[in-house]
């Protein structure tokens, strides 16, 4: 996870939301690192999440990531929680809830929903309150 936050570091002075995530593989392997970079791409899939899952996929050669953990630093939206259960990962740790569009625990819970096809083992608040003084940051320096 501290590894997930120096990416949200660099999102963050970037001008992104400061949210970043790494996946690794059964052995503990990084084989996937994201920032989210929704405005320097102007691409609204950029979450650090999807980045993340399309890198994971190619540099396995599978879109089955059930051997897999991703570790982000904020609870995924709809769309990239949607992705999750999709790469069928094995585990995702989060550090910090989303009260606005949390899709994992806090606003909706797709992963245990009918509409899941995958069981998604979930780990919340890791390095919690490091996620959440970032976020907070961020969102201060906004309404200066």
């Amino acid at each position: 996870m501290t590894y997930a936050l120096n990416l949200a570091d660099i999102a963050l002075k970037s001008g992104e939301v400061p949210v970043g995530a790494v996946i690794v593989d059964a052995e503990g392997k990084l084989i996937a690192q994201a920032a989210n970079r929704k405005e320097k791409t102007k691409n609204p899939t950029a979450h650090a999440e999807m980045l993340a899952i399309t890198q994971a996929s190619q540099s396995l050669d599978t879109w089955r990531l059930e051997d897999c953990t991703l570790y982000v630093t904020l609870e995924p939206c709809p769309m990239c929680t949607g992705a999750i259960i999709q790469a069928r990962l094995g585990l995702l740790v989060y550090g910090v809830d989303d009260p606005k569009t949390g899709a994992v625990r806090s606003v909706l819970n797709l992963p245990d929903s009918n509409c899941s096809n995958h069981r998604l083992r979930v780990l919340a608040g890791i390095k919690e309150s490091a996620c959440r003084e970032q976020l907070q940051s961020w969102f201060a320096q906004l309404r200066l």
